[in-house]
């Protein structure tokens, strides 16, 4: 994917001039845990409770949020809420169990309440879990409009977790994205209202306005779970904020990947508005491939592809960084 030639005299857009830093962000995480002594996974935070693991990750919907309010519809965005948690928990190699939700208003409104609650409840219902209860918080002297985060716990026997490194040789198997999910959305929307309201017709097929490509919900990966257990996955990625670069969490190896799934015309939409390069894309969105696991043995990984909805997508081997459509990230 390039930016079209005719933006190549505008000034290229990144996340961090559209208001990210991913950098100063993982810094102020990393003094976050350091401050808190916080144990946590790559993924989740794990619990020692005898026989088992409690596992805990929390996250939210981020600025998705400001696309849904900008089109009045949030029937989606408790999806993306429960997506984000749960995927984190299968990366790790743990089975979500349970989510209590946290919406902060700064007016009550039933009809939109109303909307996120049947987001959430499907949701769950995807992911197979349980809401177990929430907390709805109005707030006008902190919120203006709304936010939406959430907890998920999970449990795991201490010999079911992934190991969470890749090893040279290992194969790499990935499987597809929804779109653009619940990550990046500063920059994607940066870039799409440059020139466009989200209402505007959407240039490709598949959605009638800008706004309803950008609200795509993320895709929920809990049914890879048992496959990739038995195909015995080293570890696994959730391809989310820092976009590729998420591989480099299963160890400093480099990660070759030849066949990724195609970008939905929603990144190829972003691109070209923003004259954004192919690595800020690639460093920042999933690309078209949402979730990647390390396979030691590449006839399990194979079966493990075909066996979902998968494909082998790569290999890793010595090195760092990680190789992917030409780019060296």
């Amino acid at each position: 994917m390039t930016a079209e030639d005719g933006s190549a005299d505008e000034e290229e857009l990144t996340y961090a001039d559209s208001g990210v830093d991913i950098e100063a962000s993982e810094a102020a995480t990393a003094a976050l845990i350091g401050a808190t002594g916080d144990s946590e996974g790559d993924y989740a935070g794990l619990l020692d409770i005898g026989d088992r693991y409690l596992a805990l990750a929390t996250d939210g919907v981020g600025t998705k949020l400001l696309v849904a309010e900008a089109l009045e519809d949030y029937s989606t965005i408790g999806i993306d809420c429960i997506a984000m948690n749960v995927n984190d928990l299968v990366a790790a190699g743990v089975r979500p169990v349970a989510f209590v939700d946290y919406l902060a208003i700064d007016e009550p409104d039933e009809t939109f309440a109303e909307q996120v609650g049947e987001g959430l409840a499907t949701g769950a219902e995807q992911s197979d879990i349980e809401l177990v209860g929430g907390e709805t918080a109005v707030m006008p002297d902190v919120i203006k409009g709304l936010d939406l985060a959430g907890a998920c716990a999970g449990l795991a026997a201490k010999d079911a977790l992934f190991e969470g490194a890749a090893e040279p040789g290992d194969v790499l198997v990935g499987w597809e994205s929804s779109g653009i999910h619940s990550n990046g959305l500063t920059l994607a929307r940066t870039a799409a209202t440059k020139n466009h309201e989200y209402t505007d017709s959407f240039p490709h097929d598949g959605y009638e306005t800008i706004g309803e490509a950008l609200l795509e919900p993320t895709r929920i990966y809990t049914h890879l779970l048992d496959p990739m257990r038995e195909a015995g996955v080293r570890g696994a990625a959730h391809i989310t904020g820092g976009g590729w670069t998420n591989l480099e969490r299963l160890g400093e190896h480099r990660y070759v990947i030849e066949e990724p799934f195609d970008a939905q015309p929603v990144f190829e939409f972003v691109q070209a508005e923003g004259n954004v390069s192919d690595e800020e894309m690639h460093t920042t969105f999933n690309m078209g491939t949402g979730f990647v696991a390390a396979v030691e043995d590449e006839s399990a990984a194979e079966s493990l592809a075909e066996s979902t909805d998968g494909r082998v997508i790569g290999h890793v081997e010595d090195g760092d960084g990680v190789s992917i459509r030409g780019l060296e990230l």
